[in-house]
């Protein structure tokens, strides 16, 4: 089975994967992750970050390549993001070609208040982000609302909307795990 997480960046993705690890055998896979290893093995990127600013066509083909490297895995959580928001707009982050590829029987979609998610940008000093505000965080998060429907629509997929509280990441982890082994 494979199973997607995503939500913004600063949602506590990590830390919830972190705890879901502890209570499954799946293997979790950062999307992101296995793209910049490809990208930076053909000297595209240097850093991770890099990536949502290369061409939409190099963006594309990285998609591709770790779809199909993850296509080819059993019992995987995929950590990725439903949409990517780049200098050009914003970037389906599954579009059809690698939701195919995945054969994705599940999606989860963290979501957070935007403050909180804000905060939590500001305090990572591991990552080089792009500002936003509140509202463009909003705005963010509707937007991977309606690519998670649309990709729920088109793989038939089920879809939990599930809202990441401060502090609540193992809670949150059984609540995943738990709908997994329905």
């Amino acid at each position: 089975m494979r199973v997607v997480i995503a939500g913004v960046a600063g949602v506590g993705k990590s830390t919830v994967l972190k705890s879901i690890e502890k209570l499954t055998s799946y293997d979790i896979i950062n999307f992101g992750t296995l793209m910049f290893e490809m990208a930076k093995e053909i000297r595209l990127v240097a850093t991770r970050d890099e990536i949502r600013k290369l061409s939409v066509d190099a963006q594309i083909n990285l998609q591709r390549k770790a779809a199909s490297a993850i296509g080819k895995m059993e019992d995987v959580i995929i950590d990725t993001h439903m949409a990517i928001k780049g200098p050009r707009g914003f970037l389906p982050g599954l579009p059809e070609w690698v939701i195919r590829d995945l054969k994705v029987s599940a999606f989860f979609l963290l979501e957070a208040d935007p403050e909180e998610i804000r905060n939590r940008r500001n305090n990572d000093a591991t990552r080089v982000r792009d500002e936003e505000t509140v509202d463009d965080i909003k705005i963010h998060q509707s937007i991977n609302r309606s690519f998670a429907v649309s990709y729920s629509v088109y793989t038939g997929a089920t879809i939990s909307f599930i809202n990441n509280l401060p502090g609540m990441a193992d809670k949150v982890a059984e609540k995943i795990v738990e709908r997994l082994l329905k």
